[in-house]
């Protein structure tokens, strides 16, 4: 009885690494052994709390190459939402107006509660993005400001933030590209402005001021979608 308690506790704290995104999908598990030593438990009750996220579709056996993290979690919110959204782009608005909800409670919670690990992943981001403006490649550009935005749910240290985070992020790396292309601009006007909010966002997390912090991402949507809107006339 004690060692089934031991494999039910092994398994949720498995569980937290697959809903906290620091287990993203298609991730190798550590070797049995060493995740064995890591967690403090035995291998049988590492090996039965595998077996039951396996049988729930979460991790899976590949034959010769170890245990992975399947897309379970997230195929369970981004579909159908994201077929919906490439074949019908009038969604967008939905799509940033749920986005304008969701990322501005994260960058308040992530100028909470982030720590030295989640600044200088977020600094590094930053300033891969601040070179693609500078360069001008655009693939980059859309990289970059997705990983930006992931790496600011990953820092709110909030298991169900980074659940549908991780679902619309999949989702919406596509959609966040075809917005930065829709409005590309020669004069470098947009590209100026859209380096200023994403710095004005990174300056208010790392002094960690949550209200400012917020109203920088508030502010950074609205701007996208007014300059959509604008575009479409």
């Amino acid at each position: 009885m004690a060692q089934r308690s031991v494999a039910e506790q092994t398994q949720r704290a498995l569980e937290v690494h697959l809903l906290d995104g620091s287990w993203p999908v298609g991730m190798r598990l550590p070797a049995e052994r060493v995740l064995a030593e890591t967690m403090g438990v035995s291998r049988n009750s590492l090996r039965e709390a595998v077996f039951s996220l396996k049988a729930r579709g979460l991790l899976v056996s590949k034959c010769g190459s170890g245990v992975f993290v399947t897309d379970r979690l997230q195929a369970a919110i981004t579909s159908p939402w994201r077929q919906l959204v490439a074949d019908h782009p009038d969604l967008r608005w939905d799509t940033l107006e749920f986005r304008r909800e969701l990322e501005g409670a994260t960058t308040h919670y992530a100028a909470l509660r982030a720590d030295k690990s989640d600044l200088k992943k977020i600094e590094a981001i930053v300033k891969s993005l601040t070179k693609a403006y500078a360069t001008g490649e655009k693939k980059e550009e859309y990289k970059a400001d997705a990983d930006f935005h992931e790496a600011i749910a990953q820092a709110s240290h909030n298991s169900m933030f980074l659940y549908l985070h991780a679902g619309i992020l999949r989702m919406l790396r596509e959609h966040i590209s075809l917005n930065l292309m829709a409005m590309e601009d020669p004069s470098g006007k947009v590209t100026d402005l859209l380096r200023q909010q994403h710095l004005a966002i990174w300056d208010a997390i790392r002094q960690h001021q949550p209200d400012a912090a917020r109203q920088a991402m508030l502010n950074h949507i609205d701007f996208t979608r007014s300059e959509l809107e604008r575009r479409e006339g």
